[in-house]
């Protein structure tokens, strides 16, 4: 598998973005990030592909004002669910983090059962929950989480 900066007008990865993105407002995500602000200077987003260049999954790394990373777009394609590909983006992202010198990553999800997967992901790999960061709001559709690195 090959973690990478993504090539976003891939078209693989902008139909990956098209159905995140209507999942998440769907659900009321309103912290979702599109494409444009994916590809503002603050945010890389990563693809995980396999040997013959098929799109396994996509992930980005925001560097928050505080120097920590915040975790963004975690993202399965369809066809490649239940194979630990989310698993190996949050290695992607994490060894990323650390190599930029971060000591703390956060991300913010929902309580929602569509995002139950998630949160459990996120807890084995030692993210514990905390309030809100960078300008987030305490609502109901929200919860944060955050790991030291």
């Amino acid at each position: 598998m090959i973690f990478a900066l993504a090539y976003m007008n891939a078209p693989d990865l902008q139909a990956l973005l098209k159905l995140h993105l209507g999942e998440a407002f769907q659900d009321a995500c309103s912290a979702a990030f599109d494409a444009k602000r994916l590809s503002e200077p603050d945010v890389d987003l990563y693809t995980l592909r396999d040997e013959a260049g098929a799109l396994l999954g996509m992930a980005a790394l925001k560097t928050l004002a505080d120097g920590t990373g915040e975790v963004k777009s975690v993202r399965t394609h369809p066809d490649h669910l239940r194979k630990g590909i989310a698993h190996k983006l949050m290695d992607g992202i994490e060894a990323e983090a650390r190599r930029r010198g971060m000591t703390h990553l956060r991300l913010e999800t929902h309580p929602t059962p569509a995002y139950a997967a998630a949160r459990i992901l996120y807890e084995r790999r030692g993210y514990a929950y905390c309030g809100p960061f960078a300008g987030y709001e305490d609502t109901a559709n929200s919860v944060f989480m955050e790991c030291v690195l």
